[in-house]
């Protein structure tokens, strides 16, 4: 699966997706989840908490191994996806659409200096060699 270029990303495999009311969208992305296998629990942060850029905000746990999902860029949490409590696999099945939380930026910009597309499968090419 090829990264979707709308999308912003991280060094340590998180996707962003700016929406429409300003908020991000956060989640793992293809490579991450195949590279964990199944996914069996998810904890995401609590709504209202503030969060620093690069600060670990939530777990993905597989049947291989538990992960720790940063923040992408400093902001609030505003929404958790609840869907995930009952169907973590949803990751797996769709990981471009299965976000973990949203979150208000405290800078719009800082999401802007996120990865391209394209610069983050440099990283995932680089971790292969």
């Amino acid at each position: 699966m090829s990264n979707p270029s709308n999308l912003k990303y991280t060094a340590s495999h998180e996707w962003v997706k700016t929406e429409d009311d300003g908020t991000v969208s956060i989640g793992i992305t293809q490579h991450a989840q195949a590279l964990l296998g199944d996914m069996v629990f998810v904890e995401a942060p609590a709504a209202g908490r503030h969060l620093n850029a690069k600060e670990e905000c939530a777990v993905v746990e597989s049947v291989k191994a538990a992960a720790d999902v940063y923040a992408p860029v400093s902001g609030t949490v505003t929404e958790i996806n609840g869907d995930l409590d009952s169907s973590p696999e949803n990751i797996n099945t769709d990981p471009y659409g299965a976000w973990i939380f949203k979150m208000k930026p405290d800078n719009t910009t800082d999401v802007d200096a996120l990865l391209e597309a394209t610069a983050y499968q440099a990283v995932i090419d680089s971790e292969a060699h």
